[in-house]
């Protein structure tokens, strides 16, 4: 792909990405050189570059290619292919990737930059679990009958690059007669694990699920079996992009739905930007906290709970 077309490509992204909401992903699809496509959220693209020069930091871990100089920004660099497993020694990766999620940028190098293209939600599945082969997977799709598989930047990052523990732990919420349970929705297992250690801490329980589409079925039986959802839960905490159902159509279906109306509903997710911000307003979520921040996670858990009491 030429500078040229690279640019094109990036113009179109703001296009696409205003299909968020309706259900609809966005996505970029590259090569890690083999013949398999594919795909990460536009959202979390920044540029693609022709691969620049890298250098080597001392404090990056071993996994890390080195750093690129990116417009005066000096960015982490991850050879995506083999952090995956999936390099084959047959030459170095050409483009660049540059992305912003989790409040931080790195950069990605992959062999090939396809096209951007967008998918209905409910057309991406959960990956087949296939062990470890899957575990830098968050789902799989077609387009035009080709194969794309989604690949979990987040647990790609995080098994390269450890966050570190929080130094010190976080103070139980004192009881009352409040729900204390919390249903957390969220497609990433680090991103699972994650939330559900902050509420371990905070000695409330949690319901994890993998997408909003089970989310809503699970909430909708409850309903139907006469429980009021709200009564048993204190809040739901979900993420935007999810296959089967987004977070931002999770919201508005449990807001169209009397019986769920009344849910507290928290979007904790990777994605950034002033966009995302209006998107979260207009689908009528409660609050917003982009990942990963223990302490402001636990502050909004903790808020939410005594606001209860």
């Amino acid at each position: 792909m030429s500078v040229a077309a690279s640019r094109d490509l990036l113009d179109r992204i703001d296009q696409r990405t205003r299909l968020a909401g309706h259900n609809r992903l966005a996505l970029l699809l590259f090569g890690l050189g083999t013949r398999q496509l594919f795909g990460v959220n536009v959202f979390k693209v920044q540029e693609v570059l022709p691969r620049p020069a890298l250098f080597r930091l001392p404090q990056l871990p071993r996994a890390f290619a080195g750093a690129a100089d990116v417009r005066g920004r000096t960015v982490p660099v991850l050879d995506l292919a083999r952090a995956v497993g999936q390099a084959d020694g047959t030459g170095d990766p050409r483009y660049l990737v540059v992305t912003e999620f989790n409040r931080s940028v790195q950069g990605f190098l992959v062999s090939a930059v396809e096209r951007i293209v967008n998918v209905a939600v409910e057309d991406v599945q959960p990956p087949p679990d296939l062990g470890s082969a899957s575990q830098y997977l968050v789902g799989i799709t077609r387009y035009h009958g080709e194969l794309i598989q989604l690949i979990d930047v987040e647990s790609v990052l995080a098994e390269c690059a450890p966050r570190a523990e929080a130094a010190t732990p976080l103070a139980p919420i004192q009881a009352g007669v409040a729900p204390r349970e919390v249903l957390v929705v969220d497609d990433s297992r680090v991103a699972r694990n994650q939330i559900r250690s902050v509420l371990e801490q905070l000695e409330l329980g949690a319901t994890l699920l993998s997408d909003g589409r089970q989310a809503l079925e699970h909430l909708q039986q409850m309903a139907l079996a006469g429980q009021r959802p709200a009564e048993r839960y204190a809040m739901v905490i979900s993420d935007i992009e999810m296959p089967a159902m987004d977070g931002y159509t999770l919201t508005t279906e449990i807001r169209r739905n009397p019986a769920l109306q009344d849910l507290f509903v928290l979007l904790h997710t990777s994605l950034s930007g002033v966009f995302n911000q209006a998107m979260v307003e207009r689908v009528g979520a409660d609050d917003f906290v982009p990942k990963y921040s223990e302490r402001e996670l636990a502050e909004r858990i903790t808020a939410r709970i005594q606001a209860l009491q």
